[in-house]
């Protein structure tokens, strides 16, 4: 008997990385998993993985699983996920918010054969990029919409979707995958002026945590539960080894996707509108320690 049988769950941003890693940890716990992201081919080398990669690890493995191709960037091909979802596999338990626009990108629409986006929107000169991250100064607000699109609105959304089956049947559980990066450059004044933070990226994982709260405290008493979980280190995928900087000490997708499974297990009345980091979930008898790589 695994700790999530019978459960119907949808995870997104499943065709690799940490999506991936929660999507066969729950499918081997005996959930069934609507593996959603917009990956069908892959498009770029150092991005390997899609949907139907997935689903067919989890099959081989004896689960269930369903493939749904959705651009987390179109509200109707969001709509047509917790839908798709339902009618084949039934009313959802476990919704995992996973999604987010990262290095280097999203597949180009014209498909696998097109050439990849660049890696970080064009800065206003050279001077104005610091690594991997574009200056604020010449960040196009197109790409600032894309990645709350992706990240905030998807997700607020799909909570709105399956919400109300949870609400009739009297539980379910609600994830938002988050990051430490919802809390960088902190306050100043600042030991190293200048360098470029994660403007998009970690804006949109600060309002995911107010959204997550938001919900939390009205839906409660219903049995449902909603959380934000972030790794407390950085963890290995391939999005995360192209935007490294000589990065060579990783936390491992299968850790986080257990933390991710007892979150989902968690009684809503002890659990719920909490901001977790991965490690504090894992090893609670070390009590709160949050972000392990230094100051946030």
């Amino acid at each position: 008997m695994g700790r999530l049988d019978g459960k119907v769950a949808i995870v997104t941003g499943a065709s690799r990385g940490i999506g991936k890693g929660i999507a066969t940890a729950f499918a081997a716990e005996g959930a069934i998993v609507a593996v959603v992201a917009r990956t069908e081919a892959q498009w770029d080398p150092r991005m390997p993985g899609t949907i139907h990669d997935t689903v067919a690890e989890i099959e081989g493995a004896g689960g269930r699983a369903l493939a749904v191709p959705a651009d987390l960037a179109d509200p109707e091909q969001v709509d047509r996920i917790v839908e798709v979802a339902r009618a084949e596999l039934g009313p959802v338990d476990i919704l995992v918010n996973n999604a987010a626009l990262t290095i280097p990108g999203r597949p180009p629409a014209g498909g696998a054969s097109a050439a990849p986006p660049p890696a970080s929107p064009k800065a206003a000169s050279p001077t104005a990029i610091t690594g991997t991250r574009s200056s604020f100064v010449g960040f196009p607000l197109k790409g600032f919409r894309l990645h709350f699109e992706i990240g905030l609105f998807a997700t607020y959304r799909l909570m709105q979707l399956v919400l109300p089956d949870m609400l009739e049947r009297g539980g379910g559980a609600i994830l938002n995958i988050s990051s430490a990066a919802a809390y960088m450059p902190g306050e100043g004044p600042y030991e190293n002026p200048g360098t470029a933070g994660p403007i998009a990226y970690g804006g949109n994982k600060a309002a995911m945590h107010h959204l997550t709260q938001a919900v939390a405290v009205e839906v409660q008493g219903h049995g449902v539960s909603v959380n934000a979980l972030m790794p407390s280190e950085p963890v290995i995928t391939p999005g995360t080894l192209v935007s490294s900087r000589g990065e060579d000490d990783w936390a491992s997708p299968e850790d986080f996707a257990e933390a991710t499974i007892r979150v989902a297990l968690a009684d809503p009345a002890v659990t719920t509108g909490q901001i977790l980091f991965s490690e504090d979930v894992l090893h609670p008898e070390l009590g709160k320690r949050g972000w392990l790589r230094g100051k946030l």
